[in-house]
């Protein structure tokens, strides 16, 4: 039976889109790669994006540049990217704040899921509760009884609605029925200079960006929230050592625009792994950070466990969005 002159055209298109999409990849990528952070420099997002940027430049021989779009809860950077050309040319790289951050906001600019196609889970962040050096606690079970002397007086800070350091500080606040005063801050660096000035109580943030600080002696790291100790801290005990139960974790991940090539996330994919594998791997873990690569459906499956989880946790403490 004969193909109709329509039928062939058509299979013409598919066979000529697939070829492109194949070339495409097998190219890819041909010129420089924009990586975009929602928030301020300075932070643990920051850090771990620009050295993945470095990595993937160095790997590939084109230059990945890392551009802060800060504004919004993290939605600015993001939309951004999901309106952008779906070609592997301008990237998303977020922490789990991107599962939460559009609760915040009435009318959504995009859709987590539909919008994004993600590309690889880069690292999980155990979080540091840090107080300020002056505070007079040397440990949870002091905090929760210097808290509990002192109901709603003692400000801890959050860097952003939903972020992975909001939803553990009201685990916290939960788990050990405390009144806490939550001063919410535009991104974890003006959070650590009200902490470092003895402005603010505490901050829950990921460990790598307290722990130079720490070293300092400019404040005080009193626990971690992972499950068990973290090995660049061995010294500082978990809080579930006294809030048993108690764990939380932030982790950072890359995402391109819906409808990007199989192909090309697969490269991506590939590449991401391959920079974890080597001096970035030791640098991340000796600050604490816990490196998980897989394929990019792994990492969607992780975002919708993480999804499930959070959305438990803001029903669970009655968190409230303006």
């Amino acid at each position: 039976m004969k193909l109709s002159s329509m039928l062939r055209k058509v299979l013409a298109c598919y066979l000529l889109a697939a070829c492109a999409s194949v070339a495409s990849a097998q190219g890819y990528p041909n010129k420089q790669v924009r990586v975009i952070i929602p928030f301020p420099p300075g932070g643990t997002l920051d850090t771990v994006g620009r050295l993945l940027a470095q990595k993937l430049s160095e790997q590939t021989g084109q230059t990945f540049v890392v551009e802060n779009r800060p504004g919004g809860n993290g939605t600015i950077g993001a939309d951004a990217v999901a309106k952008a050309p779906a070609d592997g040319y301008t990237l998303l790289f977020n922490a789990s704040t991107f599962t939460t951050s559009t609760l915040a906001l009435k009318v959504p600019p995009y859709d987590t899921v539909k919008d994004f196609m993600p590309i690889a889970l880069v690292a999980k962040a155990p979080l540091a509760v840090a107080v300020a050096k002056d505070l007079p606690v040397t440990d949870v079970r002091s905090l929760i009884a210097h808290a509990k002397a002192n109901p709603g007086k003692l400000s801890f800070a959050i860097g952003s609605n939903a972020s992975a350091g909001h939803l553990a500080t009201e685990q916290l606040r939960r788990a050990a029925a405390l009144e806490l005063l939550i001063v919410p801050y535009k991104g974890s660096t003006p959070a650590y200079q009200d902490l470092l000035g003895n402005r603010i109580a505490g901050f829950i943030d990921p460990i790598l960006g307290s722990a130079g600080y720490a070293k300092a002696g400019q404040l005080k790291v009193i626990a971690v929230t992972s499950a068990k100790r973290v090995p660049s801290m061995p010294d500082v005990p978990t809080v579930g050592e006294t809030v048993p139960g108690y764990e939380a974790f932030s982790w950072y991940g890359l995402w391109a625009p819906a409808k990007t090539a199989p192909e090309v996330i697969q490269k991506l994919n590939a590449e991401t792994n391959k920079a974890l594998a080597g001096e970035m791997k030791e640098r991340l873990i000796s600050n604490g950070l816990v490196i998980e690569t897989g394929s990019p459906d792994d990492f969607a499956k992780f975002q919708r466990d993480d999804t499930a989880r959070s959305l438990k946790t803001i029903a669970d403490s009655g968190i409230k969005f303006e």
